[in-house]
């Protein structure tokens, strides 16, 4: 059974910084493609950032430069560090098990149009706020 869990969430200033995780089990880790999602109160999921199983990265224009995704394929864990947050990032945010190792060029353009959703994980609380 794949079990995800995302933690490192909090309340922060604007400009500040935070380090999400999400510890998986139930699956090789090594051989699949993650994706960080995030949900805002009435809106619906966007997608963030994913990182192939060779470490290829991918980021919506609005977190690149940010935001910085990796894994560490011997804790088999995820990892989301968040820099220079600004109101508009404030959101739950999940991690997702892609069934992939690596995207085509039309699953990248999906990623952006038709984000993945969260898998029942519990997703963890960004909130920037001054």
């Amino acid at each position: 059974e794949v079990q995800l869990a995302e933690s490192g969430g909090g309340v922060v200033q604007p400009g500040g910084s935070l380090r999400l995780s999400c510890v998986t089990s139930g699956f090789t880790f090594d051989n699949f493609a993650m994706t960080w999602v995030r949900q805002a109160p009435g809106k619906d999921v966007e997608w963030v950032s994913s990182i192939e199983s060779d470490g290829h990265t991918y980021y919506t224009p609005s977190v690149k430069d940010r935001f910085t995704i990796s894994r560490d394929n011997a804790k088999d864990t995820l990892y989301l560090q968040l820099n220079s947050l600004k109101t508009e990032d404030t959101a739950m945010y999940y991690c997702v098990k892609d069934d992939v190792s690596e995207y085509s060029v039309q699953q990248v353009f999906q990623l952006e149009f038709y984000p993945p959703a969260p898998s029942g994980s519990p997703g963890t609380q960004v909130t920037v706020s001054s």
